[in-house]
């Protein structure tokens, strides 16, 4: 007996809306089909596990691909629809067959069964690239199988047909404006895309070809202790398409009560002031959903790389777009979490390969403390700094296991070389802080911890020598010949075979006028050198002795010397230095 009517909706012309605008990317119908074909293998094997049914094969989807008929069919083997099951869940588009399956047989035992289907929408996403739409199903118990067919206006018919074996065929009629949906490779593609770790084997078929899409059991599903590095490499270089490994890994099996998995690689990263957004996709018990989740992670990881599965995660009906939570936010922790305990892990177990890859680590590492409490108390005891040596240390390490001190470093080795030298010689280690966000890390550092202070090797000279007896008629002499104020000219014993003299400028005020360069203002940082005259030096003990205009081109040549040691001159100091230069020779 053949039954006809209409489709009954919630929602009056729900047609018109599906295929304009249930989905933003035409494509995910495939997923929405081949998703619901995974749920009923899925249901299917909770029954067997009951004892309620029994199965007689292995499980497995199929995709096929009919150009002549102008036909997409997808295939399952799993627990199939009796006749009012069908009058239920397809032709009633707002109830979801997976709720119900879960209420009557999940509540047994409490666990997950990995039921992806919660929408009751999916299904009539066919109709964004059909113009018709047939279902061949039959039930596991028995129950004849039914044939259902149904036009793009909403017109269904329905009755007994046959079918071998229990399961279900979607035969898609695609319309003739979406012939693209009849191509062999944009097919192959979407399942790839889409269905690439789908938990049950799906394949692809056209012809006399059939090729298997996915990998059933992705390496973010296995237990982290079963998993080698080259495993990790190789699921990093398929995922992402990077040839070079990752600088580290991070594994996550979160149980109850938050229940997600997933796999985040830390890239090398090519460039610092890069713009970038994390590449980390998300899946729904193994089904693809998005390409950038950005809301879950914290804001700092904002280089990674990798996947995330979170079946539990509140998703809007068409499963694309994140709803900002409290299981959001959790997740968002967990992650933050997992990070940290990693890198600890590293330090503590295999610290020559983490100082391997510490130099682009750290900027994750810098970032993440600067913004998240939580890391910073975690990680604080494995933070590392580069000596100019290239030995890595910790604060407390460079402080020889003292709760306070001062660390020392340099913004930039070559042109410091003078200045790394001359602690060096004091037996003092300098470490490397070429990166901005080195600098405001240690700042960052010193609000934790008021008895570390980060001074720059420029900012005194009171590490390298005593301070020594001012001297007015050089203090005189030197304010005349460099412009400066008297109160700029100060001295110190820095030893016999140091600089005459060298350029200081106060850590604070050098943090004052940096800050203001990044807000675009006038920083007038030159203004704030002073002058540290070394008294123990031959050169300036002699300038008494000198007749005054050598005296002065002598005294001129130290402190551009002192300059030039310091940092890179200027285009006007160039010229001057030349020109100094030149006189000078023409006493000779």
């Amino acid at each position: 007996m053949q039954e006809k009517g209409g489709i009954s909706v919630s929602t009056q012309n729900i047609f018109p809306v599906i295929k304009r605008w249930l989905y933003s990317d035409k494509d995910i119908f495939l997923r929405e089909v081949v998703s619901n074909s995974c749920d009923a293998v899925t249901k299917l094997k909770r029954l067997v596990s009951l004892g309620s049914a029994e199965t007689d094969g292995e499980y497995k989807i199929s995709v096929k691909l009919d150009k002549d008929a102008g036909t997409l069919t997808v295939s399952d083997n799993g627990i199939g629809m009796t006749a009012d099951e069908v009058k239920r869940y397809i032709n009633q588009i707002a109830l979801s067959g997976a709720l119900d399956f879960i209420d009557k047989y999940e509540s047994k035992d409490g666990n997950s069964s990995g039921i992806i289907g919660h929408f009751g929408l999916g299904f009539y996403s066919v109709f964004m690239v059909s113009q018709k739409a047939e279902i061949v199903t039959r039930s596991y118990d028995g129950s004849p199988a039914v044939h259902w067919t149904c036009d793009e206006n909403g017109e269904y018919e329905m009755s007994e047909c046959e079918r071998d074996g229990r399961g279900t065929d979607v035969i898609m009629h695609i319309s003739d404006d979406e012939a693209s949906y009849l191509d062999c490779e944009k097919i192959k593609e979407i399942l790839k895309k889409y269905c690439s770790f789908m938990p049950v084997p799906v394949f692809f078929e056209e012809g006399n070809e059939s090729e298997q899409i996915n990998d059933t059991e992705p390496l973010w599903q296995k237990n982290p202790k079963d998993c080698t590095k080259e495993q990790y490499d190789e699921f990093y270089k398929k995922l992402t398409g990077d040839y070079e490994p990752p600088l580290m890994y991070v594994h996550i099996n979160a149980d109850f009560p938050l229940n997600f998995k997933g796999i985040l690689f830390f890239p090398r990263v090519k460039n610092e002031f890069e713009p970038v957004e994390p590449k980390v996709s998300l899946y729904y018990n193994q089904v693809f959903v998005s390409e950038s989740i950005k809301e879950v992670l914290p804001n700092y990881l904002i280089y990674v790389k990798g996947v995330l599965d979170c079946p539990e995660l509140p998703l809007n009906v068409s499963r694309s777009y994140l709803q900002t939570n409290t299981y959001v936010n959790k997740v968002s922790q967990h992650i933050s979490k997992k990070v940290a305990d990693r890198f600890v892990q590293l330090f503590n177990t295999e610290r020559a390969e983490l100082e391997k890859n510490y130099a682009d680590l750290s900027l994750f590492l810098r970032y993440g403390c600067m913004r998240d409490e939580k890391l910073y108390d975690r990680v604080k005891d494995t933070i590392m700094f580069r000596l100019t040596d290239g030995k890595l240390v910790t604060v407390k390490e460079y402080l020889e296991d003292k709760d306070e001190g001062t660390v020392y470093y340099t913004a930039d080795k070559e042109t410091q070389s003078y200045y790394i030298s001359a602690y060096n010689a004091k037996g003092i280690k300098v470490v490397e802080a070429a990166r901005l966000v080195d600098t405001q890390f240690m700042q960052f550092l010193e609000s934790k911890n008021e008895k570390v202070k980060f001074r720059r090797i420029d900012s005194a000279v009171d590490a390298l020598g005593e301070a020594g007896e001012s001297n007015e008629t050089l203090a005189k002499l030197f304010a005349e010949v460099t412009g400066k104020k008297e109160e700029s000219i100060k001295f110190a014993s820095l030893g016999e075979d140091s600089a005459p003299a060298v350029i200081t400028v106060s850590e604070e005020s050098r943090r004052m006028h940096e800050m203001m360069r990044m807000y675009g203002l006038n920083s007038g940082g030159a203004n704030d050198e002073t002058l540290t005259v070394n008294t123990a030096s031959k050169a300036v003990a002699r300038l008494p002795e000198l007749e005054e205009n050598r005296r002065k081109l002598a005294a001129k040549q130290i402190y551009m010397s002192a300059l030039m040691l310091s940092r890179r001159f200027t285009p006007e100091e160039t010229e001057e230095f030349v020109k100094l230069n030149t006189e000078l020779l023409s006493l000779i």
